[in-house]
């Protein structure tokens, strides 16, 4: 069982900069996949970022060179930076967590955390 607790989303103007935050209820020791995704109206939800247990990082070309992934494993935290947003940013974010290895889906979803990007 794993709970996930996102934080950090807000309003932004385009070119802005926000930092979400995810706490995870367990150790990253136990997780093999961590990742970041949103979901935009009218769109599928996306991966945007992610982070293994061994610390192998990927991002979706839409978020390269902006967002970055990171985590504070002391603290059970996943963070995503988010630099120079922009208005097709504006999505529900989720975090969310696979304990399996290869990955096959997350089990475990956080509540999800609004980010809306304005022009």
């Amino acid at each position: 069982q794993v709970q996930l607790v996102e934080s950090g989303g807000g309003w932004v103007q385009a070119g802005g900069s926000l930092r979400l935050s995810c706490a995870a209820s367990r150790s990253f020791l136990t997780i093999n996949f961590m990742g970041w995704y949103r979901q935009a109206p009218g769109k599928q939800r996306e991966l945007v970022a992610d982070i293994t247990r061994g610390g192998s990082i990927n991002y979706a070309d839409s978020v390269k060179g902006r967002f970055t992934i990171s985590r504070d494993i002391a603290k059970n935290t996943v963070n995503l930076q988010m630099n120079s947003l922009k208005y097709e940013d504006t999505a529900v974010y989720y975090c969310a967590a696979d304990l399996f290895w290869p990955p096959r889906g997350p089990q475990y979803w956080g509540q999800g955390t609004q980010v809306t990007v304005s022009s």
